[in-house]
């Protein structure tokens, strides 16, 4: 009889938790990184080839 409404609790405390509102994600720190981020990766794989590929042809 306990391990059913132990299961009921556990599911409505985490239905509470999985409902709440997103935390605002305006960080302007956090944007230019990943936008840096962005840059640097687009910088490494545009010259790069596919695996497998000669680029020497």
């Amino acid at each position: 009889m306990i391990i059913p409404v132990v299961a009921v609790l556990a599911a409505a405390a985490w239905a509470g938790w999985a409902q709440r509102a997103p935390k605002a994600t305006g960080d302007p720190a956090s944007l230019a990184e990943h936008q840096r981020f962005m840059a640097a990766m687009e910088r490494t794989t545009a010259g790069s080839s596919a695996p497998g590929e000669r680029s020497g042809r």
